[in-house]
């Protein structure tokens, strides 16, 4: 069912212009000014536009158009179980998920074959750097696909779910932003605090990905809040049937 919704190809597509765009700017950046970051880091710092608009798109249909079309009932009708059904759903999005990022290794490669030079591919493609980051991508990405799968089973309409998700990934990828401004240090009594907000530094723990700094934190974090939100959509799958 995947991939031959509409809004699959869709989501493709939009994927595809935010990233090319993004990399356009960021080489144009790098063009300018002395970097002193990698440019894949660079690059990859802008993975939630692309969260924010694609997420929805691949999840606001798995469970809600079942629903509307009363084929979710027939589905729990079958020897699967409910967690069985929301786990396929959760796998089917975010497989195609890690195509779309995957494709993002090309990018280096196209510039280098309209940009020749020796030294380029040395500056373009840092292996530990992207792979890094998409490691970062892959952990976070299985959060942000079951936010969009847990909206989907809240309403029978592709729309609400879809701006149901686009809302709480927008508050998570904020509170994320801006936890990593708060001048924590600064103030000695909030100061015992730094370390659980360290949890919720999305943008910090890739950072940390891309200079190949790995830290079980950001794994468990990631897992276990994915796992809590389809266990709810489970409860509230079978409540709903």
């Amino acid at each position: 069912m995947q991939l031959i919704a509409p809004a699959t190809y869709i989501a493709a597509t939009i994927f595809l212009v935010i990233m090319i765009f993004i990399y356009v700017l960021t080489l144009s950046d790098a063009s300018k000014t002395l970097q002193t970051t990698l440019l894949s880091e660079q690059f990859y710092k802008g993975f939630s536009v692309p969260v924010l608009f694609i997420v929805p798109l691949l999840t606001m249909k798995s469970i809600a158009e079942e629903r509307r079309l009363g084929t979710l009932e027939s589905l729990m009708t079958t020897p699967a179980s409910a967690f069985a059904v929301v786990l396929s759903k959760f796998l089917g999005a975010y497989t195609f998920y890690i195509a779309l990022w995957a494709i993002t290794l090309s990018f280096p490669y196209f510039v280098k074959s309209v940009l020749p030079a020796d030294d380029m591919m040395v500056y373009l493609l840092n292996g530990r750097s992207m792979l890094g980051s998409l490691m970062f991508i892959s952990i976070s990405g299985t959060l942000y696909i079951s936010i969009g799968i847990f909206t989907s089973c809240l309403t029978r309409s592709q729309l609400v779910a879809g701006m149901l998700s686009f809302l709480i990934l927008f508050f998570v990828l904020m509170m994320s932003f801006f936890v990593i401004k708060l001048p924590i240090m600064n103030f000695n009594a909030l100061s015992l605090v730094e370390e659980p907000l360290d949890y919720i530094r999305a943008f910090k723990h890739l950072e940390d990905f891309s200079r190949g700094m790995l830290d079980t934190r950001p794994f468990f974090l990631y897992l276990s809040t994915t796992l809590m939100f389809l266990g709810i959509t489970t409860l509230v799958v079978e409540a709903k049937v």
